[in-house]
């Protein structure tokens, strides 16, 4: 138990040190392991927002079940290797580890393999995440060009960019279409 404290806060000062937000692993989440795994060629040129459109949650507790939730129905009912997205983010200001940094994720047909899924948790048509959930999205993306992940001149597009669909949502689209990076048409 003692070298399992000592790895997850050198983790978080890790973390830290690269100006990385509090990343849940899938450990900590309670993850089922995935079928199979794709590498993800990175750095990546793209990072593409959805949201889960369904119930918000501001607690470790509360979102750790939900993307339980989320992992058992993209593997369960959509036949996926494992929940589809590389990163959720809760409004208890953590990211959530989906596939994560190198592996191919399943969140948008013809662009999940040239780029990352950050999906925030809650239905964001009719009002934006609240700033905690923002400010882990924004450090998130600065993150993963620190660690080589994304290329450094990487572009932002909404779910609804790449894909026709209300994703992610009126509200938290009009938030990220001020985003540096922002590019909305393909």
């Amino acid at each position: 138990m003692l070298l399992l404290t000592r790895v997850v806060l050198l983790s978080a000062l890790c973390a830290a040190a690269l100006g990385c937000p509090r990343i849940i692993s899938r450990r900590q989440w309670g993850a089922r392991p995935p079928r199979n795994r794709v590498p993800l060629r990175t750095p990546v040129p793209y990072v593409i927002i959805h949201h889960t459109a369904g119930n918000p949650c501001t607690s470790q507790a509360s979102c750790s079940r939900q993307v339980r939730g989320i992992q058992n129905y993209h593997m369960d009912t959509q036949r996926w290797p494992d929940i589809g997205y590389n990163f959720l983010i809760g409004e208890d200001g953590n990211v959530y580890e989906g596939r994560g940094w190198s592996t191919v994720g399943a969140h948008v047909m013809y662009w999940s393999a040239k780029s990352l899924g950050f999906s925030f948790l809650g239905n964001f048509s009719s009002r934006a995440p609240n700033a905690a959930a923002l400010n882990a999205a924004k450090s998130l993306i600065q993150c993963v060009v620190s660690k080589g992940f994304l290329s450094r001149s990487y572009f932002l597009k909404g779910h609804r960019n790449v894909n026709p669909t209300d994703c992610p949502g009126n509200a938290l689209y009009k938030v990220i279409s001020r985003w540096p990076r922002f590019k909305g048409k393909p």
